[in-house]
């Protein structure tokens, strides 16, 4: 264990929250990727109070919050879920795994939902109103990583298709194996007939734009 209690109170805020990754906390602190891990690998080393301030700011607590960690307090910080990209209903949004695997934007988990396998999708445009709106934020957990699994079949699911577009659509049989039916969830929008689908998964929370906090 390190002597210095900010580095201690950091190594527990990311025991606790495996989605957070030191070198991206480090990028947006504006320090080398690495800052962090080298704190964590020297027990002699202490940060300068400037950097402990800015790795703070970055969690979204203070210098003496993130100490306080170190001791038996209470952990305060959330659990985040990773971003994927985004999706459309009625658009087209060729936007999937638009970010870096680990350096997209991070939402802090929704009460009641276990980060553990769960990824988000941001809405776009309005063509999924009244049902969601644009900045909405959709979670889902892909069960395999390709194919479209029979339990989704009828469900509101987040889908790839066959050309990389992202969609939200209600997936059900198509006229022949491999094809499915994408209904729209806007009645004023076309239903997608007998389409090839890389993936669907389906949606498991919808959570309001205005509730989302973003880490």
């Amino acid at each position: 264990m390190s002597s210095d209690p900010f580095i201690n109170g950091l190594k527990a805020i990311f025991a606790a929250n495996p989605s957070l990754k030191p070198a991206r906390v480090s990028k947006e602190a504006g320090l080398s990727q690495s800052a962090i891990r080298k704190l964590f690998e020297n027990d002699g080393s202490s940060p300068t109070l400037r950097s402990a301030r800015l790795i703070a700011a970055v969690l979204g607590m203070t210098f003496e919050e993130v100490v306080a960690q170190s001791g038996d307090a209470p952990l305060n910080i959330r659990p985040t879920i990773a971003i994927a990209g985004k999706v459309g209903a009625g658009a087209q949004v060729p936007v999937f795994d638009a970010y870096a695997k680990g350096d997209g934007p991070q939402v802090e988990c929704p009460p009641g939902l276990s980060p553990h396998g769960v990824v988000a999708v941001e809405v776009e445009g309005d063509s999924m109103e009244p049902m969601f709106s644009a900045g909405d934020l959709l979670f889902y957990t892909r069960d395999s990583h390709d194919g479209v699994p029979a339990d989704v079949i009828g469900h509101r699911c987040v889908v790839e298709d066959e050309d990389g577009m992202g969609w939200v659509k209600q997936v059900k049989a198509g006229d022949e194996p491999g094809l499915f039916h994408l209904i729209s969830l806007n009645p004023g929008a076309n239903t997608m007939w007998n389409k090839k689908l890389k993936w669907a998964a389906r949606v498991r929370l919808a959570w309001p734009a205005e509730l989302a906090r973003k880490a």
